[in-house]
């Protein structure tokens, strides 16, 4: 089952394919390091098989729903949580 994302959301790439295909009207294929894992991108639209279009600091490349993970879902962690908040009252 593939991961659903809307466009616009924030995601954020968890592993690396063997490669990386161009989101463009001329798609290429290009080594994986011109993105890296954690980098964040947003979803530009939903591709047939599986694929999403998102756009990194690079450019736009097409990926497959295994590769990324949500930044919502993955952005708070333990430590987040158990920290409370800071005040912004001094007294």
């Amino acid at each position: 089952m593939s991961k659903e994302f809307a466009v616009g959301d924030r995601v954020r790439v968890i592993a690396l394919p063997r490669y990386v295909k161009t989101a463009e009207s001329m798609p290429m294929l290009r080594p994986p390091t011109v993105i890296h894992i954690g980098e964040e991108g947003i979803i530009l639209d939903r591709r047939p098989g599986g694929y999403w279009g998102v756009r990194f600091t690079k450019g736009a490349f097409l990926m497959d729903s295994q590769y990324i993970e949500s930044v919502d879902a993955a952005s708070t962690t333990p430590q987040e949580r158990e920290q409370p908040p800071e005040s912004s009252s001094q007294t």
